[in-house]
Formats: structure tokens, C-alpha cells, sequence
């Protein structure tokens, strides 16, 4: 199995993806599902500098609570991307993250199908910004959520 292919250009899709007017709160939001490579998540861990074992020691992780090789809990970050089509809201360039709070409930591992549930909750302007508070609800094959998050955004005007 090839690794999916993930769109780097953030411009190319620029004109279809929704406007601050046109974000509705509630709304859920397009996603796909994705399915995460053992080669994906050591990409990411070596990109971010986390060369734990548990996620490149096969030996190491079967000996350990998890029975195997897992993911770390930040891979929410690539599965934000991994999850979404290149026209969605989030992908806008000049988006600013301004915080996020997640919940993990169990390790993402090599192989897992993964599914993401998102939406706006709520946009406001302060100070003469663009807000949108959404919320993603990540699941494996088997329906159990891996993590969950709430997020704050400052859209470009």
C-alpha cells in the first residue's frame, strides 16, 4: 500500500473553499476517511523530533501496555490535514491557530482507517478578527474515538 497523497499548495483550492460569511455553525463539516501508515506516523515523529520507541521499536511495543506500535497523541495534527479535502475552511492560508484544547482516549496505530467528525460550533469578530470555534472528533475503523478536540481559529479577512 502507497502512502495517500497529501496536496501541499494551500493556494490551488483557494477560490472554493467557504467564505467567513458562508461558514454555518452546526454544519458538519466534509471529511474523508484516511488510513494512517506505519511510515506516515514515523515521518511525522522524526519531522517533530519524537523518536520514541513505542513508535518505531517493534519488540520494544509489544512488550508494552499498548501490545504494539501506536501513534503519538499529537498525530491529530497530520490527521487534521490527512482528513480533510483540499477545499476545506481550515485549509485557508493565513488561518491562525488561536488554541486548542484535546482529550485522548486511545493510541491511533499503524493501519487504523480513520474517521473525523468536525464543525464550526460558533464565529464571532473581536477586535475586528475573524473567530470560528469548531470542534473534531476523531474515530478508528472500530467507532472508538481516538481523540477529541476543541479549537480557535482567526480567519484571514
Amino acid at each position: 500500500m502507497t502512502e495517500q497523497a497529501f496536496e501541499t499548495d494551500f493556494w490551488k483550492d483557494a477560490q472554493l473553499r467557504k467564505t467567513w460569511d458562508e461558514i454555518i455553525p452546526g454544519e458538519p463539516r466534509k471529511t474523508i476517511p484516511y488510513t494512517l501508515t506505519l511510515e506516515a506516523i514515523q515521518k511525522y515523529c522524526r519531522v517533530v523530533g519524537d523518536m520514541h520507541p513505542l513508535y518505531f521499536d517493534e519488540e520494544f511495543a509489544r512488550k508494552s501496555p499498548y501490545g504494539g506500535l501506536i501513534a503519538p497523541p499529537a498525530i491529530h495534527i497530520l490527521l487534521m490535514f490527512s482528513c480533510t479535502p483540499a477545499d476545506d475552511w481550515m485549509r485557508t492560508p493565513g488561518t491562525v491557530n488561536a488554541g486548542q484544547s484535546w482529550s485522548y482516549n486511545i493510541p491511533a496505530r499503524p493501519g487504523d482507517t480513520i474517521r473525523l467528525e468536525a464543525r464550526a460550533l460558533d464565529k464571532f469578530i473581536k477586535r475586528d478578527r475573524l473567530f470560528v470555534v469548531h470542534d473534531n472528533v476523531f474515530f478508528n475503523q472500530h467507532d472508538e474515538v481516538i481523540c477529541s478536540g476543541r479549537g480557535w481559529t482567526i480567519r484571514p479577512m
